[in-house]
């Protein structure tokens, strides 16, 4: 049997491409390959929580709290008030970080970040943890849990990986001080074969030690047309009025910030309207302070179609709304710079809804402009409206984009071809360090 520790910065219930991908990879290798994974993290439910007491936690009477899916959780709190003196002191006086030779810059940046738990760290080093593991993955560049799975790996003298995510087009993701961090694992996945090229530019982290692995989709969960017999959600009776309900969708899932594009979607929606009247805009997932005042000046119009939903509305990442706005949307939008793969494309692709994308970092390689779908400057909320307006204009593209997303998916980009590519990696590296207990 295979043991493997994850370490993620959060776990569902808190939703998002980073929390799914090690949620998906846990659930089928334990459950299809000979696999115990544990799952080591912290109680945060939003990003605001990994740094802030006033962010959303999840707490022990949750009943996810301590199993997901038979897959057993760890959580620890975040510590918000040790003054940065007193981190850096303790992670200074713990010889295991000593051994990684991370720079002041490189810690003091990594925690401002967090999640800070240094529980954890105490539970592995005071060895009050009875099982031993063969490998440590981790994820998400460039928050405190990568150097936590560092201190781990040191503790227990077994290799360390992670899936970065590696946001390059966004600037303070080139942090040198931050790359560091990067440096120090033994192995890396990249999502694409950009985002592989970006991190051996940037860390000199040798090709042979980065792996791409794209990331997958359900397939049969969202490729599952809405029938009588299927009873699925029907997501325009719900929320759109009967008389508008043959009207076009767009669709935005996805984290509602700058960096995703959901701020550039709101600006574009007038520009749409002028042309395009019958037609409604859905935005799914964890609000902004910047969104919501952007979509509130929409409101006040009162002239503007826009359905507004929060995880607080949904139930999982299999929401049966959910998944029914992907098959009725006649149009997915995600134009994000922050996305090393975007598996919300997939998603849509799986759907049978074609897709817009920004043209930058490694949605390019995910998306082949004109073939499965289209392309946008990033911020550039004319140009979406453009094309927001030429797909819908084009039944026939929109079928044709569609149909190719589809077909690439079906045959490339299922979870459980992501799943048997990993556990290959796996065995790759637990055969190369033989497994040492730490007690």
């Amino acid at each position: 049997m295979s043991r493997i520790l994850y370490l993620p910065t959060r776990y569902f219930p808190a939703i998002s491409g980073a929390e799914f991908y090690f949620q998906r990879m846990a659930e089928i290798l334990t459950s299809t390959q000979n696999y115990k994974i544990d799952i080591f993290t912290s109680n945060a439910l939003d990003f605001r929580a990994l740094r802030s007491p006033e962010g959303k936690i999840i707490t022990p009477e949750d009943n996810y709290y301590k199993k997901v899916n038979n897959l057993e959780i760890y959580r620890f709190p975040i510590n918000y008030t040790r003054s940065r003196t007193e981190k850096v002191s303790f992670l200074e006086n713990c010889p295991f970080y000593r051994n990684l030779n991370l720079s002041e810059n490189t810690l003091k940046k990594s925690l401002s970040n967090g999640p800070y738990m240094a529980q954890l760290i105490n539970f592995f080093q005071d060895h009050k943890h009875p099982l031993s593991y063969q490998l440590i993955h981790t994820t998400y560049y460039p928050y405190f849990n990568l150097i936590i799975a560092l201190i781990l790996g040191e503790i227990m003298n077994i290799p360390t990986m992670c899936t970065p995510f590696f946001h390059f087009s966004n600037p303070r993701y080139l942090d040198k001080d931050l790359l560091e961090i990067l440096k120090k694992f033994d192995y890396l996945i990249a999502c694409t074969n950009t985002e592989k090229k970006i991190l051996v530019k940037f860390t000199g982290v040798k090709e042979n030690n980065i792996k791409v692995i794209p990331m997958g989709v359900d397939y049969d969960v969202f490729n599952n047309p809405i029938t009588s017999k299927t009873k699925n959600i029907d997501f325009k009776r719900i929320y759109f009025k009967p008389h508008e309900r043959n009207y076009r969708m767009v669709l935005f899932c996805g984290y509602k910030n700058f960096e995703k594009g959901a701020i550039s979607i709101l600006k574009a929606i007038p520009l749409v309207y002028k042309q395009f009247k019958k037609i409604y805009f859905i935005f799914i997932g964890p609000p902004t302070r910047a969104f919501n005042a952007e979509l509130s000046k929409l409101r006040k119009l009162k002239k503007y179609r826009i359905i507004n939903l929060t995880p607080e509305n949904l139930r999982g990442y299999f929401d049966k709304k959910k998944i029914s706005a992907f098959q009725q949307a006649d149009i997915f939008l995600m134009p994000s710079r922050s996305d090393a793969f975007g598996i919300a494309f997939l998603e849509a692709w799986a759907s049978g809804t074609p897709v817009i994308g920004a043209n930058i970092g490694a949605t390019p390689e995910v998306i082949k402009h004109n073939q499965d779908g289209i392309l946008v400057e990033f911020d550039n909320h004319k140009e979406i409206a453009e094309k927001i307006l030429w797909l819908l204009n084009n039944p026939s593209l929109r079928k044709s984009f569609a149909k190719e997303g589809n077909l690439k998916v079906k045959s490339t980009y299922k979870w459980t071809n992501v799943a048997q590519q990993t556990d290959e990696l796996y065995h790759t590296i637990v055969t190369q360090k033989p497994i040492v207990d730490f007690h």
